[in-house]
């Protein structure tokens, strides 16, 4: 198709090329089946992008991704991107105004919000080492704290910045990590209005207990040490301010 070969499996395809990545374009209903094609065709990086994936389903694929020694991303995640490299996934990182290369980390659960937080770094005069969306179901293959430990040892990385929202533990998990961190990090976290037991956006974006408000996320990563930004237009500010000290 437009000169570019296509096949009738995953299998096939690894016959006649070397895949180091697989971006799944999958109903939520059809994600189990299609990751789980891909890693016992050889698959070891899968981006799932579908939102809403039964949780059982979610946990066969990580059950099987860990197995084989694969790294899943998502499921409901916009993707990863190294500005200026590569991009897998539904990021806009081909516009330089919002993605240029540079030497900030972005890990975000929102899509959205993560990209909104890279033109902010960008309109402070700043790039980014890579974006990397975790995904915003209850359940992902790749959690915030795994980036931060990435970027924390990525050499072109000098700060990050981590982009949270309401539900589940992720930023609290993260806290525990960011608080050994030798690099600065930036944190936001949204939602701070959200009624609790209501869902807001995200499929794991609720609020169940104390546990996953976004007051609690925002006392762990203060008291790891990160500098909490309230909106996103102070998070290039808030990053030119850590990198100076």
């Amino acid at each position: 198709m437009c000169g570019v070969p296509v096949y009738d499996s995953v299998e096939e395809a690894t016959k006649h090329h070397e895949v180091g990545v697989a971006v799944l374009f999958t109903p939520a209903g059809a994600t189990r089946e299609a990751a789980l094609e891909g890693l016992r065709a050889g698959l070891r990086k899968l981006v799932l992008l579908a939102e809403g994936v039964p949780v059982h389903d979610t946990m066969e694929i990580l059950a099987e991704a860990r197995a084989v020694g694969a790294q899943v991303l998502g499921p409901n995640t916009a993707g990863v991107a190294v500005p200026g490299e590569a991009m897998v996934g539904i990021i806009p990182a081909f516009i330089g105004e919002i993605f240029r290369p540079g030497e900030v980390g972005i890990v975000s659960r929102s899509g959205s919000l993560g990209t909104l937080a890279c033109l902010y770094v960008a309109r402070a005069g700043l790039g980014q080492s890579a974006f990397v969306g975790v995904g915003g179901d209850p359940i992902v293959g790749t959690t915030m704290q795994e980036v931060c430990a990435m970027l924390e040892k990525d050499e072109r990385t000098r700060a990050v910045v981590l982009v949270g929202e309401i539900g589940g533990s992720q930023e609290e998990d993260a806290a525990e990590y960011v608080g050994s961190m030798r690099k600065p990090v930036v944190a936001m976290v949204v939602g701070r209005e959200a009624p609790p037991g209501k869902r807001m956006g995200h499929a794991g974006a609720i609020v169940l207990g104390k546990r996953g408000s976004a007051e609690s996320k925002i006392e762990a990563l203060r008291a790891a040490g990160a500098r909490v930004a309230e909106f996103p237009w102070e998070v290039g500010r808030a990053v030119l301010e850590a990198l100076r000290h």
